[in-house]
């Protein structure tokens, strides 16, 4: 189902003042308790609500250091290779690509000597054929949604 205006409304408050109660978001939006529940339920169970974790810093966590791991991986060994990513903790996201390489992973160290430690084990793992590093210098936009939901907004109401 399509994201409305009210959708949007909602999404936007959510992004500009999360943790805020059910019963203050209805209220802010002026409509029912009970509608803006079931909206949320339905962007939830449809997934464009996925969840309400906090966001951490991983520099906050003595991991400043950021980067960007290409992984070549031998044909066929994509889901295991996949799953050894997931058992290592610096790896705080890594997708399935097309291009300069099969998986890309978002790492973050605690140094650059940690970095280097962290690409050889992603280097020994079965399946990996070689890895390309590129190390972030300066974040130049944060992750967002809100730009996005209010385009989104915008399309919505005509």
């Amino acid at each position: 189902m399509p994201v409305d205006e009210l959708d949007t409304r909602i999404l936007r408050l959510l992004l500009k003042q999360p943790g805020t109660s059910v019963r203050e978001y209805a209220r802010i939006l002026g409509v029912a308790r009970g509608t803006l529940q079931a909206r949320l339920d339905r962007l939830e169970r449809d997934g464009v609500i996925t969840g309400t974790a906090a966001t951490l810093s991983p520099a906050a966590l003595g991991h400043p250091v950021l980067a960007f791991v290409h992984i070549e991986v031998t044909q066929g060994h994509l889901d295991e290779v996949g799953d050894a990513l997931a058992a290592v903790p610096e790896i705080v996201e890594a997708f399935s690509i097309t291009g300069g390489g099969d998986l890309l992973a978002r790492v973050v160290a605690r140094d650059n000597a940690h970095l280097e430690d962290l690409v050889q084990k992603l280097i020994s793992m079965p399946g990996v054929v070689r890895t390309r590093t590129e190390v972030a210098l300066r974040e130049r936009v944060s992750h967002r949604m809100l730009p996005l939901v209010e385009s989104i907004g915008r399309s919505a109401r005509g």
